[in-house]
């Protein structure tokens, strides 16, 4: 969980104390798609790993040195090696990944989702390694299948045995079985870089049932099991257990769950699960773990699941607690921070952000020359070569963010020059590949180049207003505004510094239907299809003839007045 570490320098912009400290950890620490944190601590640098699914590069980090103001490192499956997501289906992909350190490297452990809907889940874990957070990783060796959430504990604190365990959920698709199978633990050679020994299940659950995100620990002679239980929407909540063998038996703490939102709608953070456990240098310990932001009690979550910390306690008895001012194992969005930690957030080493910076995600596959270029005198215009429609699940040319606030306003300006209504171009809010609106240009056989609003509701194409006629050549301006449950899209004709005026593209969108609440049908267990991420906002283009018909973009921004 610690391990020495070359320290970094600070830089900060929270409020401090008079020794230049912050003082207060504001919740949540990760805004927008940010769930499932996996937290550790090497010397006096924090790390959290982050869910990605179907975005790319997989598993986003964050650096800190206060647990209070953390710097994007970008993501850490940079190539098609470490991480294949074509076709994946929506909320597939990279799940739960777990960053743990150990012989000078950084393990980072994860799966890919192949199929998620119905009965089955196929999933592939994997296992690589690298000297920093940001690589160069291994070639990712196969860790255990049938099942997902996969996390590495090494056991080689003083004391230990100096042995290192894989953790995952078995999956069990069999009627009458309840499909959290409990969780697995095998030996890990981290030399071999191979599961050895024997199989063996450690933990089925508490009464909340839905048992995942396995996290183990070792403290004063005990081994604590931390497990996300109760589903990942309301009832969502972390549970832990104990034993003083490695390999169980484990029991659950008596009190019941460490930490839910679940029977209190007024909180601020709902959905609270998926805990990682860290200690500080001076010994204070902190729970990271996702959470959501509701519009209205029990509401759609547009911004996703994010990521939150909590102040842990010890009893007498060795069990960890919450007591924060949201009430006990509730989630508090003010905690008090480390008081000894060194401040800021500069990062060991400069983050991995490609040809794009770090809060830039594609959806499916790796940024590639062949479709996405930085041109221009001052290499700030972004080339999209036209790929596939924003159904696709396989060449996609999209480059997106994600949305971190509910008030918010996002533009972009797109020279195109399009001759088929089969080039499109243009800025999209977007969730899943049946879910999203995009403001796009294009080209009609009778008006020549216009304006195209387009809606996508769980799969039913329509478009909310007539096409708007446009000049023949010469960039667009395009604007998406935010607030709350709605959002508009506004366009302007000239250059990015010209003067404009501003005309609205159709009416106000419904930005519900952008969550995770929304893109989740059925019942049941076995649900159709899932939502497990959060709205975006980005630039596209699409070329449905296959040609590669290029858009340029350029003064791409976003910005809120919620930003802190």
């Amino acid at each position: 969980m610690t391990a020495a570490a070359p320290a970094t320098g600070p830089t900060s912009a929270a409020p401090h104390s008079a020794t230049g400290r912050p003082t207060t950890i504001h919740n949540p620490v990760l805004t927008g798609f940010h769930p499932d944190p996996s937290l550790l601590r090497v010397g006096q640098d924090y790390y959290l790993a982050t869910s990605t699914f179907e975005w790319l590069p997989g598993v986003t980090l964050h650096h800190s040195r206060d647990l209070v103001n953390w710097r994007p490192l970008g993501g850490a499956l940079t190539e098609e090696r470490l991480i294949d997501l074509t076709g994946v289906p929506d909320s597939g992909g990279v799940w739960a990944p777990c960053l743990s350190y150990a012989d000078g490297l950084f393990h980072l452990v994860y799966s890919n989702v192949r199929s998620l809907a119905g009965a089955y889940k196929d999933v592939h874990n994997w296992v690589t390694t690298s000297p920093t957070p940001t690589g160069p990783w291994s070639e990712p060796a196969p860790a255990p299948g049938g099942g997902f959430d996969p996390s590495l504990f090494h056991d080689t604190g003083p004391g230990g045995s100096g042995r290192s365990w894989l953790l995952w959920l078995t999956w069990d698709h069999r009627p009458g079985r309840d499909p959290f199978g409990g969780i697995l633990m095998q030996e890990w050679d981290r030399s071999a870089r191979r599961p050895v020994g024997a199989v063996r299940r450690i933990f089925s659950g508490t009464r909340l049932g839905r048992t995942e995100g396995p996290h183990l620990y070792r403290k004063d002679g005990w081994y604590y099991l931390f497990t996300a239980e109760g589903g990942t929407s309301w009832e969502h909540a972390v549970t832990v257990a104990r034993s003083r063998d490695i390999t169980g038996p484990y029991t659950p703490d008596p009190a019941g769950p460490l930490l839910t939102a679940y029977g209190d709608d007024a909180l601020e953070l709902q959905k609270a699960g998926h805990g990682s456990l860290v200690d500080t240098p001076d010994g204070a310990w902190y729970l990271a773990h996702l959470t959501a932001r509701p519009l209205t009690a029990r509401g759609a979550c547009v911004l996703g699941r994010e990521s939150a910390l909590q102040r842990v306690h010890w009893t007498p008895d060795g069990w960890p607690r919450i007591d924060g001012d949201a009430g006990p194992g509730r989630p508090a969005v003010r905690v008090p921070a480390p008081t000894g930690s060194p401040h800021g957030t500069r990062p060991p080493v400069a983050p991995s952000a490609g040809v794009l910076g770090p809060e830039w995600m594609t959806l499916r596959r790796h940024p590639d020359p062949s479709w996405l270029t930085r041109t221009g005198p001052h290499d700030d215009t972004l080339r999209l070569r036209g790929g596939e429609s924003l159904s696709s699940r396989h060449a996609q040319s999209l480059v997106a963010r994600r949305q971190q606030h509910l008030r918010c306003t996002a533009e972009a300006t797109v020279s195109f020059d399009p001759s088929s209504p089969q080039h499109m171009a243009g800025l999209v809010h977007f969730y899943n590949t049946r879910l999203w609106h995009y403001a796009h240009v294009t080209w009609d056989e009778e008006q020549g180049r216009v304006l195209r609003l387009a809606v996508c509701d769980r799969g039913q194409y329509s478009e909310p207003t007539p096409p708007v006629p446009l000049p023949p050549s010469g960039p667009v301006r395009l604007r998406l505004t935010a607030q709350g449950a709605e959002a508009r899209f506004t366009w302007s004709a000239g250059a990015d510094d010209g003067p404009r005026a501003e005309s609205p593209l159709g009416p106000p969108l419904d930005v519900t239907r952008l969550s995770d609440e929304y893109a989740t049908v059925g019942a049941g267990g076995h649900f159709s299809s899932w939502g497990f991420t959060g709205a975006f906002i980005g630039v596209c283009a699409q070329d449905l003839t296959g040609a590669g018909h290029p858009a340029d973009f350029t003064a791409l921004g976003y910005r809120s007045p919620e930003s802190r």
